[in-house]
């Protein structure tokens, strides 16, 4: 359904009376990622790796430096512009914090049935209310509800409402970006089922983004694992959170909590802080956190390349 190439996202640093450019932040360098039809993939990675950059230059809300972004196949860029539009249609994204995500200004019907309106694809004889209480119904909200404004719901019904939202167009792709991540975790249960229903019931596919990987054990077939805007391992879901071949994956599961034990023994911490992506590291981004570096880590990058049928890793050492 959705492709990615060799996608880069580098954002030039001006200094100087003149705005020279005198560097870039490397957000996105050298990603390619696949999304199937019905599937969910999880994009995991601490803050600042460039996850959330990946998912909004997917739908459009960024232009790439490099590489590019392919819908069933067929770059976007080279699409006809009513068929790119089209194609935007299809792709869709729910944010982290919906209530900066949602126009204070306008009312919840307003708000849902927006790209209804933009593109009018109204059902037949269909108003306005009729497909928001149509749309709201689906994300369990009380139809009577949508003359409220955000602010007059709580957090997990704002986020029911993005949910909304995002389905209002009919999309067969939804980036998700840490869509649980501000709620409480009563609430986050009961949007993860939601957004678990919805896929079931419209064969969607989600790229879900979280920091969270006992979520998106939960949710994904498929997970990618992030580092200082790289791919450093993806693969089966379940594969990759049991048994993590890159050290950062393993340092990122072992700090998955355990009901009823502790971990601390299994932890593996990692020395020093995320690298500045406008000045990465030479050689493997990791090598600086590493605990089993060698020289040539700090020499040469790692590609990465496939370890078994399922899985692919970037470390010279895996």
């Amino acid at each position: 359904m959705l492709q990615c190439r060799e996608l880069k996202v580098w954002y030039p640093i001006r200094q100087g009376i003149l705005n020279r450019v005198r560097g870039y932040v490397r957000a996105v360098d050298g990603v390619s990622l696949r999304l199937g039809e019905g599937e969910t993939l999880g994009l995991v990675g601490e803050s600042g790796c460039g996850k959330t950059t990946l998912g909004r230059t997917l739908v459009g809300l960024e232009k790439p430096t490099a590489g590019e972004v392919l819908w069933q196949g067929i770059p976007l860029e080279r699409l006809p512009k009513t068929k790119r539009a089209a194609a935007r249609r299809n792709l869709q994204m729910i944010f982290q914090d919906p209530f900066t995500s949602l126009d204070p200004r306008m009312s919840a019907m307003e708000l849902v049935t927006e790209g209804l309106q933009l593109h009018g694809l109204y059902l037949p004889g269909e108003s306005r209310q009729e497909a928001a209480a149509r749309l709201m119904q689906e994300v369990g909200l009380e139809p009577e509800t949508m003359f409220r404004y955000p602010h007059e719901f709580s957090g997990g019904q704002r986020q029911r409402l993005s949910i909304a939202r995002a389905l209002a167009l009919e999309p067969k792709v939804i980036v998700c970006d840490e869509p649980v991540s501000a709620l409480d975790v009563s609430v986050q249960a009961q949007v993860i089922r939601l957004l678990a229903q919805l896929q079931r019931k419209r064969g969607l596919s989600y790229l879900f983004i979280s920091h969270d990987l006992s979520v998106v054990r939960l949710l994904a077939q498929r997970v990618a694992v992030m580092y200082l805007g790289r791919v450093v391992e993806q693969g089966d879901a379940q594969e990759v959170l049991r048994e993590p071949l890159h050290p950062y994956a393993q340092a990122l599961v072992s700090a998955i909590p355990v009901p009823g034990k502790s971990n601390r023994a299994q932890r593996i911490l990692l020395k020093g802080e995320l690298p500045s992506p406008s000045q990465p590291p030479p050689g493997c981004p990791f090598h600086t956190r590493c605990p089993r570096a060698t020289p040539r880590c700090a020499r040469e990058c790692p590609p990465l390349s496939p370890r078994t049928p399922s899985r692919s890793v970037a470390c010279w050492l895996s």
